[in-house]
């Protein structure tokens, strides 16, 4: 059936938390009740990425995007655009400060430097539907790798391209599927790591969520490759949607003959299995991975032998990242050729980031490799909120370090930010501003990865607590000077001596931290201050009696009771005044005051 118009509602984990659902479930009931369910088709897509100003609903052919929508806008967006053929004007996305309304996607500054490879399809088909994937080219390049192409011809397209690992270390993809292609054994497998979990990163569950079916075909071809004929998907259970929406996807592989015996008649084998994990960060390592899909406790084990060699149940296995697998349909549609014409001379094609913190425009960015940082955060996101300086931006997670201002315009690619102490990883990028504290950052890291370590070997577990005891001791204003070479000795030997890259990597945003940063840390130990008031025991709430009009507000709303009125004021109202030795630092007086009588020092 021909329609006069699509509706286009996200359906990604952070729209459908924010009533995403029902938006779609009222605009369905609206099209029907104002009668125009035939002249209106109404789609469920994966995440737009512009999660900042979501739910989102886009609408064709006119390509209106509206942003911030609520399940009430429904009725107003089919009765003026549906019926009358005319947008909803002040739902259109609007920039700040600006008077125009953006009219299409392509007049809005956070995609116009962006080019969506691994996310082509987010946002534009319905990832539950094969036949929309089919579409727009989706198993057409598997149609060459079952028929026209040897193995070894797609491990060369894949060579050709330039596609390294985009699960952060960026081992060459084509070496790692080549190595198990000719690795000795009957039996092969191919896993797909969706195991992602560094704080603030969603770029594999959005991709799941949004076109399944790349993974799938991304896999097949993996598969035939390296003559594998099992594979699996890795992906921790606390993605439920991302899990349901591969289900379907498999099913209807399968439906198709995608999957299967004798795959579309061409002789070749290969099904697809998924296994939860159970959270557990230490798992997105390789072998801690396969360990937990053979069933036992994820834990690294030495390299080598190399999983290419001997990994699940000591057969050659290929273990890739969704972001990698997303790419390989696109390589085998339209070349390898095509791919390397994007990025870099070493780091070709794109690469997507989470981007939160502090920065405007949040949300799923795609860039060519090679964009600076400056321009993901100033042009794509738009700056820092509430007009504040910018100070930091964490890249690579727990794993990563914090760059500064210094290197906004050093170009992303794996050399240069692993050569300014940070390191790409599976692509989280944190901004930071005037008001974060890199000691409460740090801390923030160690503590995740002393919870997260598995605790197989000592550099790790021994050396996580001690780095996260030291940084404790300087956040509660008992820190030496001596603190400072003592977290990089022990970082640094944590780098080398550590079995995995969890341990290797922890000390990362502790020690660029360090060198970017040493002042603020002197300031800790040497003042006893912290300047963002993050490390509450440094900070001081002090009332000034002078400003004070003894109104009581602050004593009422504090917790501990520490706030009393000063004794012998001759003030008709007394001043009141702050116990230090019992105040708990929690801030509810600082932010009750409505005279500015109380400061945080």
């Amino acid at each position: 059936m021909a329609y006069n118009h699509y509706i286009l509602t996200c359906g990604g984990t952070a729209c459908e938390s924010n009533k995403g659902a029902e938006i779609y479930e009222r605009l369905i009931a609206e099209a029907e009740k104002q009668g125009v369910k035939d002249q209106v088709q109404i789609v469920k897509t994966g995440c737009f990425g512009f999660c900042e100003r979501g739910p989102i609903v886009k609408v064709l052919p006119e390509d209106s995007f509206y942003v911030d929508v609520k399940p009430d806008d429904a009725p107003e967006i089919i009765a003026e655009q549906i019926v009358k053929g005319r947008e909803v004007k002040r739902l259109l996305y609007k920039g700040e400060g600006e008077k125009k309304s953006a009219n299409a996607v392509e007049d809005i500054e956070f995609y116009q430097k962006q080019v969506r490879v691994v996310l082509r399809n987010c946002g534009v088909i319905n990832p539950e539907s094969i036949d929309e994937y089919i579409a727009r080219e989706g198993y057409s390049g598997l149609e060459k790798v079952l028929f026209d192409w040897s193995p070894e011809d797609v491990i060369n397209e894949v060579k050709i391209s330039g596609l390294r690992g985009r699960g952060g270390a960026g081992f060459p993809t084509w070496l790692k599927w080549d190595l198990a292609r000719k690795a000795q054994g009957d039996v092969k497998y191919f896993i797909c790591n969706a195991d992602e979990g560094d704080p603030g990163a969603y770029m594999d569950r959005s991709t799941i969520e949004g076109d399944p079916h790349s993974i799938i075909e991304g896999m097949i071809t993996g598969g035939k490759a390296i003559g594998a004929h099992e594979g699996f998907v890795y992906i921790r259970a606390e993605y439920p949607l991302a899990i349901e929406r591969l289900k379907i996807a498999l099913a209807q592989a399968r439906d198709y003959g995608l999957l299967g015996k004798n795959i579309l008649g061409s002789g070749f084998d290969f099904d697809i299995e998924i296994r939860l994990g159970a959270g557990a960060f230490v798992c997105g390592e390789e072998t801690a991975l396969i360990k937990s899909v053979e069933g036992n406790r994820g834990m690294p084990v030495p390299k080598p032998p190399f999983p290419a060699n001997k990994g699940l149940w000591q057969k050659p296995t290929v273990i890739n990242n969704v972001e990698t697998l997303a790419n390989i349909p696109v390589i085998t549609a339209k070349g390898g050729a095509w791919l390397a014409k994007i990025g870099t001379e070493k780091s070709k094609g794109t690469k997507v980031f989470a981007l939160t913190g502090k920065v405007k425009n949040s949300g799923l960015v795609e860039v060519p490799m090679g964009t600076t940082l400056r321009e993901i955060i100033f042009d794509i996101g738009g700056g820092i909120k509430d007009k504040k300086k910018f100070k930091g931006v964490q890249t690579g997670g727990p794993s990563g370090g914090i760059l500064t201002d210094k290197v906004l315009d050093t170009p992303i690619d794996y050399e240069s930010l692993t050569a300014n102490g940070s390191m790409m990883g599976s692509g989280g990028m944190i901004v930071m501003d005037e008001d974060d504290c890199v000691v409460d950052v740090a801390r923030f890291y160690m503590d995740f990865c002393v919870d997260e370590s598995c605790g197989k070997c000592s550099p790790c577990r021994i050396g996580t607590t001690q780095l996260l005891g030291l940084l404790d001791k300087i956040a509660h204003g008992n820190g030496e000077e001596s603190d400072l070479d003592k977290l990089e000795v022990i970082g640094k030997a944590m780098s080398k001596a550590s079995l995995c890259a969890l341990g290797q990597t922890a000390p990362n945003p502790t020690l660029s931290t360090i060198k970017n940063f040493r002042e603020e840390y002197l300031e800790h130990i040497r003042d006893k201050k912290c300047r963002s008031g993050k490390c509450k025991h440094l900070v001081r709430f002090i009332i000034d009696q002078e400003k004070c009009i003894g109104c009581g507000a602050c004593a009422k709303k504090c917790p501990g009771n520490c706030i009393t009125q000063v004794q012998g004021s001759d003030k008709k109202r007394p001043p009141y005044q702050i116990d230090q030795a019992a105040c708990v630092k929690c801030g509810e007086c600082f932010k009750t005051c409505k005279f500015g009588a109380i400061s945080k020092q």
